[in-house]
């Protein structure tokens, strides 16, 4: 079964992490995040994001990402950034990888990036447009990585209220 995990780096935008926490929930995707944070996980704006969602969410919480790597040991790590060299959609997902992206203000630190060259993704964009949305950006790469998976586990069908699809 894929068990992908999402991997945010100082997030510091209650809502967008929220929002995130609410798309793993969804996902079955467990959430990691690297301190410090720009908010505190009992704000209310993030429980709002978040919906009644969060408490079913899969979240681990790091000291710093040194911290990160030393419980997760040999993780395949997969760095989200406006400054890679390769798309997202260029590169085999595993079903139990790590996708990490940078905080909202300035990504992910080059000095993490440099060692991590080969795994590093960009989302495609025109123009000199500095990022996506956290939240959109997350959920473009999970969704890739979900689909080279198979959506395994996932539901993959609809249905209606009152009626019945022909």
């Amino acid at each position: 079964m894929a068990e992908l995990n999402i991997v945010l780096f100082e997030p510091e935008i209650p809502a967008n992490t929220g929002n995130i926490g609410r798309t793993c929930v969804a996902t079955g995707t467990r959430l990691h995040l690297i301190e410090p944070l720009g908010f505190r996980l009992d704000e209310k704006s993030l429980k709002r994001a978040g919906m009644d969602y969060w408490k079913d969410l899969d979240v681990t919480t790091y000291i710093n990402y040194e911290d990160f790597l030393e419980r997760n040991p040999g993780a395949r790590i997969y760095m989200a950034t406006t400054k890679a060299k390769q798309v997202y959609t260029e590169v085999h997902y595993e079903p139990d990888c790590y996708i990490m992206f940078g905080k909202e203000s300035a990504g992910i630190p080059e000095e993490i990036l440099v060692e991590n060259q080969e795994t590093a993704v960009r989302i495609p964009m025109i123009g000199d447009i500095r990022s996506l949305n956290l939240g959109n950006s997350v959920a473009i790469v999970l969704y890739e990585a979900l689909r080279q998976n198979n959506f395994d586990h996932m539901r993959l069908e609809g249905h209606l209220r009152n009626y019945d699809w022909k």
